[in-house]
């Protein structure tokens, strides 16, 4: 007679964690998503999420870094500057960028409406005063962009906004060193692989310069 004792059930199978997931590097959006949403940031009047979206697609901020920003980080003497410097959470370095009119008009329309004050941070969570917005509540406000314009939420994510100017500044100009100053990286090749970079992208690049 079998020694029941030997016998085992079969170990269920695990389910992989990404299983019906999408998985990978989150696209940028195109400039015409951007104007989309911000047009339609305005007509709803949405002043807090009209300046939080031109200062993510200009800073080019990490989204924790995003939700960090202080009033004085980008309004020091209560109007917004044409260029910032915020140190980085991940890396602790320092990084620059460029405030554009319509962003530093955004921004000071909230600052105006809500009566920000220096030493503040700039988009306040709603679950206790004094608190900087979690990076999940800026990751379903962008869900929310995305899905007012028709867009899949699950395509996107806060590193889209992130990627977007990058992404926009390398196709125009090529400039691998300066997209890698401006998103902050310490390396060029972390700048090549966050792009998306191929070899058809540099040999394209390359045959625009005629020696």
């Amino acid at each position: 007679m079998q020694d029941n004792a030997n016998f085992s059930l079969p170990t269920p199978r695990r389910i992989p964690w990404n299983k019906g997931k999408l998985i990978g590097a989150k696209p940028p959006l195109r400039q015409k998503h951007v104007w989309s949403i911000r047009t339609k940031l305005q007509i709803d009047q949405r002043i807090r999420d009209l300046a939080m979206f031109n200062l993510a697609i200009d800073s080019k901020l990490r989204g924790c870094d995003v939700v960090a920003l202080r009033v004085e980080d980008v309004a020091p003497n209560g109007y917004s500057v044409d260029r910032a410097t915020v140190r980085q959470k991940k890396t602790g370095r320092p990084v620059r960028f460029e405030l554009t009119e319509h962003t530093r008009m955004a921004v000071d329309e909230y600052i105006r409406t809500v009566g920000k004050k220096p030493g503040e941070f700039l988009f306040t969570s709603s679950r206790g005063v004094g608190q900087c917005m979690t990076t999940r509540q800026y990751a379903r406000l962008l869900s929310e962009w995305i899905v007012s314009i028709g867009l899949d939420p699950h395509l996107f994510g806060t590193h889209s906004l992130r990627r977007t100017k990058a992404t926009l500044i390398y196709r125009r100009t090529g400039n691998l060193r300066a997209v890698q100053l401006l998103l902050g990286h310490t390396k060029i090749e972390s700048t090549v692989r966050y792009l998306g970079i191929e070899v058809d992208d540099a040999l394209s690049i390359s045959e625009q310069v005629d020696l």
